[in-house]
């Protein structure tokens, strides 16, 4: 099981970052202890919770577990969050290859050895709920899951995937079983500043039949969450090292507007009116923005984002509430509540929306 080497030198540059952060200013600050603390409440229990989907009953979360021990072992994987009970349990997983499910090229089953990134829950043309995982373990794919009911909650069963010679980060599932994804790192070479903010990877489009290609004018600094409109004409994508959240059109097949936050936007999530919600660091290395306080790899920021004419409000500021998680890549409405997710650490956060 393995990280590609982008990947592995993004990893080593964020978490070397955080080091000299601590090197330049105070040192990181303990996170707050697990359990309620006013307004929010810290869920612990997981293991690097990188992205979240709610499950089409509303009671459970799916978690994806972005952990690679020791570049070879078995990674934490997929989990499920029971909101009600608020404890954590793997999801059971088995295989049933499917030829209308992923490319024929696909060398077989992950089995256990796989590293789950983004992840995106979408109903099929036929009715079926596909899970579509970004994968690092053992391969670069995108891995093919069915997502059915059972007595422990849910479980998934592995249907197919689409190999890749370059990493993904975020997948975007299609009812005809197909997808849109980002590769953050596919145009990085060597020497290059990847926090600078320039480009250093595109948006691609699978589409069974057909495979896969790049979306032109989807070049930019680090693409990373990404997710499609119902209607099929937009997807969205956010340009994390830019700080950046474009709309694509798939029609004119161009970006057609962009939007700046405050901090690095990591994943993407649609909200029950129709907007998005993106989430992600202050600051991923020493050199944080002005004003967000160090270290910066604390620090978080939550916005919604109104589709239609490409606006940003803020929904969450962790600025002057401690340190309540570290490393936040996504959130997730649920009912009148955000959970909040994050590529490192044992943690989400939950707190209530007052729209």
């Amino acid at each position: 099981m393995r990280l590609t080497l982008p990947l592995l030198s993004l990893v080593a540059l964020v978490f070397a970052g955080a080091a000299r952060a601590q090197q330049k200013g105070p040192p990181l600050p303990p996170l707050v202890d697990c359990g309620a603390h006013g307004d929010w409440e810290i869920l612990c229990g997981t293991h690097s919770p990188e992205d979240l989907e709610l499950t089409p009953d509303g009671k459970f979360l799916i978690v994806s577990q972005f952990v690679n021990p020791g570049r070879g072992g078995t990674g934490a994987g997929l989990a499920l969050f029971d909101l009600a009970k608020k404890t954590f349990t793997k999801i059971p997983v088995s295989a049933e290859p499917l030829k209308d499910w992923g490319d024929a090229a696909c060398p077989g089953p992950i089995g256990d050895v796989m590293v789950p990134h983004g992840i995106s829950l979408l109903k099929r043309a036929d009715g079926k709920q596909e899970l579509f995982v970004v994968n690092h373990g053992g391969r670069e794919s995108i891995e093919m899951f069915e997502l059915l009911p059972s007595a422990v909650g849910w479980n998934v069963i592995w249907h197919g995937c689409v190999p890749s010679m370059q990493a993904y980060n975020d997948v975007a599932a299609l009812p005809n079983g197909g997808f849109y994804a980002t590769h953050p790192t596919a145009l990085q070479t060597q020497g290059t500043d990847l926090f600078a903010g320039g480009p250093s990877g595109y948006v691609s489009g699978w589409m069974p039949g057909k495979g896969e290609t790049e979306l032109p004018g989807t070049r930019s600094g680090y693409p990373n969450g990404v997710v499609a409109a119902t209607n099929g004409r937009y997807i969205y994508f956010n340009a994390w090292t830019a700080r950046e959240v474009h709309k694509y059109d798939l029609k004119e097949r161009k970006d057609v507007a962009m939007v700046k936050v405050d901090f690095m936007p990591d994943n993407l999530t649609w909200t029950k009116n129709g907007h998005m919600l993106s989430a992600g660091v202050k600051g991923a290395r020493g050199d944080c923005p002005s004003g967000s306080g160090a270290p910066c790899i604390q620090g978080f920021g939550v916005a919604e984002i109104d589709p239609a004419n490409m606006t940003s409000k803020t929904v969450f500021d962790s600025q002057g509430k401690g340190a309540l998680i570290g490393g936040v890549s996504v959130a997730l409405e649920v009912g009148n509540e955000v959970y909040v997710g994050s590529f490192q650490g044992e943690r989400l956060l939950r707190f209530g929306w007052k729209k």
